[in-house]
Order: structure tokens, then sequence, then C-alpha cells
């Protein structure tokens, strides 16, 4: 029998190398994501943009000094950009500029909040429903699947009609429905993932069923809720814009970037630069938040590693 013996083999190329010493450092599982997402460019160029426009809607709403949050100067009415008011001024002569970063509070509080929703409901929901299976998943499913089947535009009449237009009213639409989808997703990875050693070695040591979705179930999901976060976010700024532009969101005397386009609209033949502002504002937010989502994706998504 042929006996292989290292001393036989002669290293060509590398001679400082060693067989036995690792030469790759070993990393975790995000440090290897952030390694691959720093290579994505336009990933991080749409990640200091969104911290940009976030610092914006934090600060900007005093950062003009001739501006205010209740200041209304009637002498100039649907005034135009100039070195006092930078976006120039609104129907009742307040700075859009100052108008414009605090509708950006509102669109991306809903979209924070209603995401945040989305996926504490969705992923217990889908953990329990993954993790018990049998009748329980029969039956949670079956909730998922009539909501699923009810349009979210007469979720949100209807709620309109009962509570009235405002912020609670369409954060308690958009969320009423939104987290099916993400406990379906969730329901699909606990049914893979409650067959591993580990939920097996917990359910031998007596962990009761809640100790085990949350502690060891859904944080092997945290990359893919990662990724619908970094989506979920700029869909509900969207959905708030939509509906706030045909009067079923935000009313005055609140504002959000939906509400001032659907002004704007009104007056964009002779004063574009109503609608331009809060339409740019809203464009910039969504575009990066889905390239930022993309480059997400890519680094943490194990399918996509090459």
């Amino acid at each position: 029998m042929l006996e292989l013996n290292k001393d036989k083999f002669k290293i060509i190329g590398c001679d400082d190398a060693d067989a036995d010493v690792i030469t790759r450092p070993n990393i975790t599982y995000w440090q290897d994501a952030w390694r691959r997402l720093k290579k994505n460019r336009l990933a991080m160029v749409s990640m200091f943009v969104l911290i940009f426009m976030i610092l914006l809607v934090i600060i900007g709403p005093y950062l003009n000094p001739n501006g205010g949050l209740n200041i209304i100067d009637t002498s100039i009415i649907n005034g135009y950009p100039n070195s006092k008011y930078w976006f120039g001024n609104d129907q009742l002569g307040r700075d859009l500029f100052t108008r414009v970063w605090l509708g950006g509070r509102v669109s991306i509080t809903i979209g924070v909040v209603a995401t945040f929703v989305q996926i504490v409901v969705g992923s217990l929901y889908g953990g329990i429903m993954g993790y018990f299976g049998g009748l329980t998943d029969d039956i949670m499913m079956r909730i998922v699947e009539i909501l699923n089947s009810i349009p979210y535009l007469i979720v949100v009449i209807l709620i309109s009609v009962v509570m009235g237009s405002g912020i609670g009213s369409l954060l308690l639409a958009l969320c009423l429905t939104a987290w099916t989808g993400t406990a379906r997703q969730i329901r699909g990875m606990v049914l893979q993932l409650r067959e591993s050693e580990y939920v097996l070695a917990s359910q031998a040591l007596g962990a009761d069923p809640g100790r085990i979705i949350t502690k060891h179930l859904i944080p092997n999901t945290i990359g893919i809720l990662i990724i619908q976060v970094s989506f979920a976010i700029p869909a509900y700024i969207f959905e708030e814009a939509f509906l706030s532009f045909i009067g079923l969101g935000i009313q005055p005397p609140d504002t959000s970037w939906g509400a001032l386009i659907s002004y704007g609209q009104s007056t964009f033949e002779f004063y574009p630069h109503q609608l331009w502002f809060p339409a740019g504002a809203l464009f910039i937010t969504m575009l990066v938040f889905n390239l930022l989502g993309d480059g997400l994706r890519d680094a943490l998504d194990p399918r996509l590693r090459q």
C-alpha cells in the first residue's frame, strides 16, 4: 500500500508558505455579510444617502432660520424658491423646506412603525404555525388566507369611515393584514429549522415551545427579516403617500410627503416647485431603501454567495 508523506511534496511558488497554518482568518456569518456588503458600492452609497435623508428629516425643520413649524407669511403666498425660503412657500405662505422635512418625519415614522408591527406579529405567528404544525397550522393558515383575500384599500376605507382619517387609523389599516406575508415566509423557514439538531436537543432538555421559537427558531431567520425590513419600509412609505394623495391618509393640520404631493399636484401648472420638492424627497428615499435592500439580500442570503 502506497504511503503518503507531506515531506515528499514540495510547495512551489510560496517559499514561506506553511501548509499547517490557516492563511485565511475564521470570520462569522455577520462579519462575512458586512465584508460582502462593503464590496457593493451602490448599496454603500445608498446607505450613506439614506443616513443623510434621515438626518434631514430629524433636524431639517430647524435649519432654515426664516422658516418655522407654525410661521405663516401671507405676503409671499405661493412664493418661488429664494435665499430666504429655500424651497419656496405653499398656498398659505408657509416655508416649504420646513414642511417637506416635517412631512418626511410622518412618512418615515409610519413606515418604521408599520414594519415593526409586521415583523413582530408575522414572526411570532409564523413561528407558532411552523413549530406546532398539524391542526394548529391548518387553522392559523386558514386565518391568514382569509385576511389575504381582503383588499387592503377596502380595509382603509372602512377604518377611515369608522375611526376617521389620521395617523392612528392609517397605521391600523396598513398593519391589519400586512403581517400575513411575513408569517407565511417565517412558517416555511421554521418548518425546515424545527428538525435541526439544536432544536431537538432543546426539546430533549425540556425547553418549552415558547423559548424554542423565540430563542432558537426566529433568531435563525434574522437575515431574511432584515431584508424584509429594508423592502417593507419604502413600501409602507409609498402606500401612505398614495393614500394621502387620494385623500384617505394624512389630513390637515398634519402633513406628509403624500399630502404635500397632493397639494402640489393641484398647483403644478403655475407653481411646479410645490410638487417637485416633496416628490423628489419621496423618490430619493424609496430609491436608496430599495438599492440598500438589494445589497443586503446579496450579502445575507447564503444561496447568493459566490
